[in-house]
Formats: structure tokens, C-alpha cells, sequence
């Protein structure tokens, strides 16, 4: 999913720089970068992500703030959103949307518990990459995130 595409081709990128979508308070949308964010941690990743979201909204960023993302976040969640449908930054071949997180009934064992339940929506490109592939990619961030103690690690 870190790619983009060529002329003819997919360009796979070997690091990840993360475009994360900042929106304008409703007056238009940027979408800075986060270079070699699979260097970061979490920490380093937010201290990112809200320092490009304020000169973002200051009107601070510069030409290279936006320019060279291989793959690209949104969260339209804190607007209500629970399902939504990413576009695709282009040339980049895929867009991850976080949804709102609520509490729901989920089956745990034969018990129902009520849980926060969070949506994952990734949009991609079909030259790039096929159905099976885009799933396998969702559930390793799933498996990722619900099998971390975030509480440990932040």
C-alpha cells in the first residue's frame, strides 16, 4: 500500500512518508507529510501530527511540508462519521480512514459485552493491488491495534 503510481507502473517506496489529512476548519483540506514515519513512535508520530496540523491551520506550512507522501491517513471520525469513503491522494495508490469509535454489543466468547468499536475504511487503487491484499493489510492494523497495551506503551 506504500506506493504510487508510475507512468506504467507501480513505484513501491521503501519509506514511508505519511500524509496525514488536515482539515482547514471546513474552508479546504492539506495534506502534509511525515517523513520516514516508519522510523517514529507513537509519541514521535502525534508530536507530528500536531505540529503539521497547527502550521497547517496557521498557514505556516511550506512547499516541502506537502510535498512526497506514499500513503496517507484521514480521520473524519471527530466530525460523527462511523463509515466513510477515502479519496485517493494521487499519485499514491491508498488512503486509510480512522472512523469514530463507539460503544457497541460485540460477541466475547459466548457472552455479549459492550465495547468501543472503531471502523478502519481503506480506499485503493486496483492497478496497484488486488481485494485480498488490501483486506490482509486492514487486519494486520486491526490486529495491531487492538493487540497492543496503549496504555504501557503510551
Amino acid at each position: 500500500a506504500n506506493g504510487s503510481m508510475g507512468h506504467h507502473e507501480v513505484v513501491i517506496h521503501p519509506g514511508i512518508h505519511l500524509g496525514v489529512a488536515v482539515d482547514l476548519d471546513h474552508t479546504g483540506l492539506v495534506v502534509p507529510v511525515i517523513r520516514d514515519a516508519d522510523h517514529l513512535g507513537v509519541r514521535a508520530l502525534a508530536e507530528a501530527v500536531a505540529d503539521l496540523a497547527g502550521r497547517a491551520r496557521a498557514k505556516r506550512l511550506t512547499a516541502d511540508d506537502l510535498a512526497g507522501g506514499t500513503f496517507t491517513v484521514t480521520n473524519p471520525g471527530p466530525a460523527g462519521t462511523f463509515l466513510s469513503t477515502p479519496v485517493i491522494n494521487q499519485p499514491q495508490v491508498a488512503i486509510l480512514s480512522t472512523e469514530g469509535v463507539r460503544r457497541r454489543p460485540v460477541a466475547d466468547g459466548d457472552a455479549i459485552r459492550v465495547r468501543p468499536v472503531g471502523v478502519l475504511s481503506l480506499a485503493f487503487d486496483h492497478r496497484a493491488f488486488d481485494g485480498a491484499y488490501a483486506g490482509a493489510f486492514v487486519a494486520q492494523i486491526r490486529d495491531g491495534l487492538q493487540g497492543e497495551d496503549w496504555a504501557r506503551r503510551l
